[in-house]
């Protein structure tokens, strides 16, 4: 029997293009990187012996890991010379594939993405393969060039390191996933209202006390060069903000499968996106950079 058009390369490779996104871009963290990676993927896919690939998508998750791993790798001299915070790039979550799992939608969240910019690449890859994609050890193994032992002990090392920087103190799932949708919208509506409102006493209730503001300008846009560190500067920032600039068209959108704030500011779009634990918001990342707005639906 002859081969049907959804045999053809093109055609499988697009049954797998959102998930292999999905796994590029929380591998790196911009999805300009991940486009670059998948693209490369599928031109490798494309002079593939398909005859000797029993399973495409273990070969194209395998491909891609391995680019997106060498990209990362050359990516962190390149963040370590960027003008001021580097923050990952905000994404339609729809874009990156479903979010079937906690684990899923967790690596995926700004937070975590945040947070794995702390982690060598080879704990990255293990900690997203074995965490959001739920490969085993043996398959992580040959994807990085190491031991399933050793991948063992990567994956170890880097889900500790994030429960520890989240003050969550264990590994476990409860320490990391995100509160619920509507709670989150909840708390970046009365964000929102605190800021548009100048309200002091409000906006002090919503922080912790070791509360950081994140701003990535990227030398494009005017932001902070440093975090803010700590509620009462936090808040002395935010209403600074908010009696300098009036801030157009604000509203509650989505990016990266939470909750985001879109604000135009002197005509300009900026993204925010809070890290909330316990109810308070423990940090805020404000995307000014308009390189890393593009893919974002207007």
């Amino acid at each position: 029997m002859g081969a049907t058009a959804t045999d053809t390369p093109e055609a499988v490779f697009e049954e797998h293009r959102k998930l292999l996104l999905g796994l590029a871009y929380r591998l790196l963290g911009s999805m300009w990187d991940a486009e670059d990676a998948v693209q490369e993927a599928y031109l490798r896919w494309t002079r593939t012996d398909r005859e000797q690939v029993r399973e495409p998508r273990a070969f194209l998750v395998t491909v891609v890991s391995r680019l997106a791993l060498d990209q990362l790798r050359s990516a962190r001299v390149t963040r370590e010379a960027y003008v001021g915070p580097w923050l990952p790039e905000p994404v339609d979550t729809a874009a990156v594939g479903p979010l079937d799992t906690a684990e899923l939608r967790d690596t995926l969240s700004f937070a975590t993405l945040h947070l794995m910019e702390r982690l060598t690449p080879p704990e990255r890859a293990v900690f997203v393969l074995r965490e959001a994609f739920e490969l085993p050890y043996d398959a992580i193994a040959e994807i990085v060039g190491a031991t399933a032992a050793n991948c063992r002990q990567l994956h170890h090392r880097a889900a500790k390191r994030l429960a520890d920087e989240r003050g969550t103190g264990a590994a476990s799932a409860a320490g990391r996933f995100q509160p619920s949708g509507e709670e989150h919208t909840r708390l970046l509506t009365r964000f929102m209202s605190a800021a548009r409102d100048g309200d002091l006493a409000a906006l002090t209730e919503l922080f912790s006390e070791d509360v950081t503001a994140w701003n990535d300008g990227g030398g494009k846009v005017r932001a902070a060069l440093r975090p803010i560190v700590g509620r009462d500067a936090v808040t002395a920032f935010v209403l600074g903000l908010a009696a300098r600039y009036p801030f157009e068209h604000l509203r509650i959108g989505e990016a990266n499968g939470q909750p985001a704030l879109r604000v135009t500011l002197e005509g300009r779009e900026q993204v925010t996106l809070l890290d909330v634990r316990d109810g308070r918001i423990r940090a805020l990342f404000a995307v000014l950079n308009p390189d890393k707005l593009t893919r974002l639906t207007p």
